[in-house]
């Protein structure tokens, strides 16, 4: 399927050719294809099902850091979710499956990628893996997720300094005022990433 991206932010663009791991419904690897054709309804809607993270950050005080997604993202722009989600790529690094070590590799990338955290003030065993959940969530008709998610949990006072075309804006939030964001969303006009809503229910 040809698809324009000509009205599209050219970074996001251009991220769309990263490749992303594809797997099978117990996770396993199969091969890889572009984000951009791993995140198309048309081939979610054939089963193209690709590995993914999400990491919440919490600080010493137990508050949990979002981030409010940039408008100029492809899939879900201008929600808010957990402190970063993304996918570990087809690359040597980020495939080692033992102790989940690939994808807290890209975990790491990732949160300096789009939170401007400083790599080398966090180590891979810092990441808790908690479990992985599979799920599939349309964005609007073209762009959607299906994804086998790992979930990690990370508890470290570090400063953050959020990249504008990834994330517009963050903020840390107790567990009550979660609890209020969540059931006060569409009072608010809030929006709220599938997956998030997912995990914090579970």
């Amino acid at each position: 399927m040809s698809v324009d991206l000509s009205s599209y932010d050219d970074e996001q663009v251009r991220l769309m050719a990263e490749e992303c791991i594809l797997v099978d419904e117990d996770d396993k690897v199969l091969g890889h294809d572009s984000k951009k054709n791993c995140h198309l309804m048309e081939n979610i809607n054939k089963g193209l099902l690709h590995r993914a993270f999400s990491v919440f950050l919490f600080n010493s005080e137990g508050k949990l850091l979002l981030q409010q997604r940039s408008d100029e993202k492809i899939t879900f722009p201008g929600c808010w979710t957990n402190t970063c989600c993304s996918h570990p790529l087809f690359r040597p690094e980020e495939l080692e499956e033992e102790n989940q070590k690939g994808v807290r590799f890209a975990a790491r990338r990732k949160l300096e990628h789009e939170l401007g955290i400083d790599p080398s003030k966090i180590s891979l065993d810092e990441f808790k893996f908690l479990t992985r959940i599979k799920y599939l969530a349309p964005s609007d008709g073209m762009w959607g997720e299906h994804e086998v998610d790992y979930i990690l949990f990370l508890q470290k006072d570090i400063e953050h300094s959020p990249v504008p075309n990834e994330v517009q804006a963050t903020k840390w939030v107790s567990p009550n005022e979660l609890r209020d964001l969540m059931a006060n969303a569409e009072q608010t006009g809030t929006k709220i990433t599938p997956w998030f809503k997912l995990i914090v229910e579970k």
